[in-house]
């Protein structure tokens, strides 16, 4: 059994265990999914926090059952000797000292995501209410890869998310779906693993969430954290990420040109994130995952009790994680923004978060207090 405590969140958000049938089927039932998938049946409990359907302010408590746990009972469970490469496995056991890789293993794996996935649902209610959307998609399996315009604009984006939602492979592009499948399939028969890169995105963002007051404070920080410890990712890159390394400084940033009494941009290289604080355009952040590392082909290890050199035994596992995991990345995306919104909206209740998200000032030349007028340094203010 797993359990989510979720503190700080206002009063009044409409949730029911409705809410997390889809996200969670997302997570579950996708291209390549490995055995475990055949097993487990996810449904969230909620046991605290929500009084008719809404939340109370109290901490929310979501509890997901492991229906795979009876199937253990009362067994004894062969000892796990010899480490996997890739994995926990001995790290874990280094750093903890424990006398079974297992507990590592375990501990470690992917299964914990359902309540990323979970508490994510949760944090997309509060962004519905502010109008802020989240999504995510597959643009890359091994090396077939989705070609995708780096400056698409809301609707674009949510059309492809949409399209994702709805597709076993996550990919909005059916040709290039289609092709994802050949790879899966070819990577099964040859006993091996896929691994690729997820896009998520976020529009609907005012201008204003995070700060470079304090570098813990840059969204892109947070936000690259949470991704970042997602299982299997290996490197985030927001906007045009790495490849403005390649580029002059006129030609990596967002011009700013003005219509009307808005301040726009005909670019977004930089992933709608400006010195850690969101700028008002869509948010993206391109997600790369290594193959998962439990393959069905043996790799080179060694048995830590015998000191034998051996083969690693095969543990049931997914060839390609990316379609079940773009929900995932969409979720600690919404949990990112969520916590981003409530901290700079405050309130007790939902429609006091909304009423001062409202009132955020807008990138428009109306929404500005700069005067022009000349500022003394180090002015005492003394006379």
């Amino acid at each position: 059994m797993m359990t989510a405590v979720i503190e700080g969140l206002p009063a009044g958000l409409s949730l029911r265990g409705a809410d997390f049938v889809g996200p969670l089927a997302r997570r579950q039932k996708r291209l390549g999914a490995g055995g475990r998938q055949g097993i487990e049946r996810d449904a969230v409990d909620i046991t605290a926090g929500v009084l008719a359907g809404r939340t109370t302010g109290a901490p929310l408590c979501l509890v997901v059952a492991n229906r795979d746990h009876a199937n253990w009972q009362n067994k004894d469970i062969a000892p796990m000797t010899v480490p996997r490469p890739g994995h926990t496995d001995l790290v874990g056991a280094l750093k903890y000292q424990s006398d079974d890789l297992r507990h590592s293993s375990e501990r470690s794996s992917a299964r914990e995501t359902v309540l990323r996935v979970a508490v994510g649902v949760v944090a997309q209610k509060v962004l519905d209410a502010v109008g802020i959307r989240t999504g995510a998609f597959v643009r890359q399996i091994g090396d077939v890869t989705l070609t995708v315009d780096d400056d698409l604009d809301a609707t674009a984006l949510e059309a492809m998310g949409a399209a994702a939602d709805a597709a076993d492979t996550s990919c909005p592009d059916e040709p290039t779906a289609e092709r994802m499948r050949d790879a899966v399939a070819q990577v099964m028969r040859d006993k091996d693993t896929l691994g690729g890169v997820i896009e998520g995105f976020a529009t609907g963002l005012p201008a204003g969430l995070g700060s470079y007051a304090r570098w813990g404070d840059k969204l892109d920080a947070r936000l690259g954290a949470l991704l970042l410890s997602i299982p299997s990712v290996k490197a985030v890159a927001f906007g045009a990420g790495a490849s403005v390394a390649r580029m002059r400084g006129t030609a990596a940033q967002d011009a700013i040109r003005r219509n009307g009494d808005a301040l726009v941009r005909d670019t977004n290289r930089a992933g709608g994130l400006e010195g850690g604080v969101t700028n008002g355009q869509p948010l993206r952040a391109r997600v790369a995952l290594k193959p998962i590392a439990s393959t069905l082909t043996p790799q080179a290890s060694v048995d830590v009790v015998s000191g034998q050199a051996v083969q690693t035994h095969y543990e049931r596992s997914d060839f390609c994680t990316l379609p079940r995991a773009a929900v995932v990345v969409e979720a600690m995306l919404a949990i990112g923004l969520c916590d981003a919104v409530l901290e700079r909206a405050g309130g007790d209740h939902l429609e006091q978060v909304v009423a001062a998200a409202a009132s955020w000032p807008a990138p428009r030349l109306s929404s500005l207090r700069v005067t022009g007028a000349p500022k003394r340094l180090f002015d005492s203010g003394a006379d």
